[in-house]
């Protein structure tokens, strides 16, 4: 069962409990919590499985925890024969997508997620960077919002997540954000909600960020991929390593160019997609992307044998 399309999510997809049952079991799952814990000198699995939540919303311990449980859903399927034929993540979400594509190992990519989320956390002081949600305004306008306000404010606004044709997310130094969501507003959009986020990511703020992570993902090897990766920054499938190592770098000030990747992905064809991790994010986003594409998530046992009924359906079909 190898025609299909895994999607990794990302950060907010968290919620304490994730990874839990995958552990009871599964003993690969189980191992993959003990690595993690392994690689990071403390119990992650025990903050994925008990919480509290406002520790697991911390960037810092969000990320990895988010990769583990992604990464043990993934090694799961993979026991089962169920293998992706092309890969893409969410942002956070592409470390698991680049470990499930053998490009890098999984204790790398939870090591280095952990760093990430801190290297973004402390690029910018608090409360001076901000994010909003705009809602059933174009792509193109909400972009031409952002020039004319950073234009009139002098400070950075820019698209940072362009999520579905229905919803894009905007981020930046709070004033400029504030003045594009009003300018979004004004030209047409259903809505526009300012979100509850530690940090400014995906714009030109967290410079220092993807500085002090490029330093790091230098250091780690990056091998040839069994699939290509749909890269967030560039919207295009890789398989060379260096590429794949320099879009993750990129992909700390660009945006997430998510509609477009998962267009990349469906042209490719795929008997259905699998999201692979907590929670349902993507496979709302799909739904707003492409209605005609069949999505399901994966991140316990009910759900993996929703998954192995599906395959097994669509392989005799």
């Amino acid at each position: 069962m190898t025609n299909l399309a895994f999607l990794f999510p990302g950060q907010n997809s968290q919620y304490a409990g994730m990874g839990r049952d995958l552990a009871e079991k599964f003993p690969i799952a189980r191992r993959t919590f003990e690595e993690a814990d392994d690689a990071l000198g403390f119990s992650l699995s025990n903050l994925c499985f008990e919480g509290p939540e406002d520790q697991l919303k911390l960037t810092e311990f969000q990320q990895p925890a988010i990769c583990t449980v992604s990464v043990a859903a993934l090694r799961v399927l993979a026991e089962k024969g169920i293998a992706p034929r092309s890969v893409a993540g969410h942002s956070l979400g592409e470390y698991a997508a680049n470990v499930a594509a053998g490009s890098i190992s999984f204790a790398d990519a939870v090591r280095t997620v952990r760093s990430r989320g801190r290297f973004m956390q402390e690029a910018v002081p608090a409360g001076q960077g901000a994010m909003a949600a705009v809602l059933g305004l174009s792509s193109e306008e909400i972009l031409q919002a952002c020039t004319d306000a950073a234009a009139e404010t002098q400070k950075v606004v820019s698209p940072a997540n362009f999520n579905s044709p229905e919803q894009t997310v905007i981020s930046g130094e709070a004033p400029a954000v504030e003045r594009a969501a009003e300018m979004c507003k004004e030209r047409g959009a259903k809505r526009v909600v300012m979100l509850q986020v530690s940090a400014p990511f995906h714009c030109a703020l967290m410079r220092p960020a993807q500085d002090r992570l490029a330093e790091l993902l230098r250091g780690l090897t990056f091998s040839e991929p069994a699939v290509r990766v749909a890269v967030n920054v560039d919207a295009v499938l890789v398989g060379d390593p260096g590429e794949l190592r320099d879009a993750l770098i990129r992909q700390v000030t660009g945006a997430v160019r998510w509609v477009e990747s998962v267009r990349l992905l469906i042209a490719q064809r795929p008997a259905f997609f699998v999201e692979v991790g907590p929670g349902k994010v993507l496979t709302g986003l799909m739904r707003q992307i492409d209605r005609g594409q069949s999505c399901v998530n994966i991140e316990d046992e009910a759900s993996l044998e929703r998954v192995m009924k599906g395959s097994m359906q669509r392989a005799q079909g």
